[in-house]
C-alpha cells in the first residue's frame, strides 16, 4: 500500500449520487508529499462528491493549522488555514487538466488521487505575508534585522562615506551637487517615522 492510497476516489465504483470522505492530515502527509510551502501542520479536510450527469463535483471543506516560517525571524509560526474549493473531474481517454479546476482522468482506471490537490489547496490558502504578531519574534533576529534598518538619514551619508570617499569615486564635483527632488524627501520622512 503506497503512502497516499488512502487519498483515491474510486469515481467509477461510487454507488451513490453523493459520498462523504474525511481527512485528517498530520506532519507524516505534509513530509510524505514533500512540498516547499508546508513543512508541518494539522488540517482537516473534508470532501464531497458529487455524481452529476456529465461529470463528478469534488468540494472541499479544508480547516487547521500549519506551521511556516516567519517573513521576518525566520522562526516557525502558526498560520490558520480556512478554505473551500471545488474542482471538477470528468472521464475522457487520458490524463489531462483542462483549466484550473476541471481534470480529466482515463475511464479505464476511473479513480483520482486527491493528496497533491488538497496539499495545493492548502498551500494557497496560506497568506502571502505571514508574521508573528507583534513582540512574539524571536528576539535575536529582532535586535539584528534592526542594526541593519536605516533608521535616520545621517546613516545614509556614514554608509556612502564607509564605501568610496568622494575623491576615489571618479565622479565630477558637479555630479556630487545635483539637487535632491523634494519628493524624496517626503519618502524618508515615512521610513524615519518606523
Amino acid at each position: 500500500m503506497g503512502k497516499f492510497d488512502k487519498y483515491k476516489i474510486d469515481l467509477k465504483g461510487m454507488q451513490e449520487d453523493s459520498c462523504k470522505y474525511e481527512f485528517v492530515l498530520d506532519n507524516l502527509f505534509f513530509a510524505n508529499i514533500d512540498g516547499p510551502e508546508v513543512q508541518k501542520g494539522k488540517v482537516n479536510v473534508v470532501l464531497v462528491v458529487k455524481k452529476t450527469s456529465r461529470a463528478f463535483e469534488l468540494n472541499f471543506q479544508t480547516d487547521g493549522i500549519v506551521w511556516v516560517p516567519c517573513d521576518r525571524c525566520l522562526d516557525d509560526m502558526e498560520q490558520p488555514v480556512s478554505s473551500t474549493d471545488k474542482l471538477l473531474v470528468k472521464f475522457g481517454h487520458e490524463y489531462a487538466e483542462e483549466g484550473d479546476n476541471l481534470i480529466v482522468i482515463p475511464e479505464e482506471e476511473g479513480e483520482i488521487n486527491v493528496a497533491w490537490f488538497i496539499y495545493e489547496f492548502i498551500a494557497l490558502a496560506i497568506p502571502m505575508k505571514h508574521v508573528h504578531a507583534p513582540g512574539k519574534c524571536n528576539k535575536a533576529m529582532s535586535s539584528k534585522l534592526n542594526k541593519h534598518i536605516r533608521t535616520t538619514p545621517d546613516d545614509d551619508d556614514m554608509a556612502e562615506d564607509s564605501f568610496a570617499p568622494e575623491e576615489e569615486s571618479g565622479l565630477a564635483n558637479e555630479e556630487m551637487e545635483t539637487p535632491v527632488d523634494p519628493r524624496w524627501d517626503e519618502l524618508k520622512k515615512i521610513l524615519d517615522n518606523n
